[in-house]
């Protein structure tokens, strides 16, 4: 199941991540949308795994 979560959070965090820079005009394959894209990963990893945590998964 803590797989599951950090899966979901990654694949939503990258699409949030990416979305991010259209909001000022940017491409999504632009550095900066490269970026996000990366950064909501990470982020959406992270708050996958907390939750797995707290749920009491891990």
């Amino acid at each position: 199941m803590t797989k599951l979560l950090i899966g979901v959070g990654s694949f939503g965090g990258t699409i949030v991540g990416s979305y991010i820079p259209s909001l000022w005009g940017e491409d999504s394959f632009s550095l900066v949308g490269i970026l996000f894209t990366i950064i909501g990963g990470v982020v959406g990893i992270l708050l996958g795994y907390q939750l797995a945590k707290r749920l009491g998964f891990t």
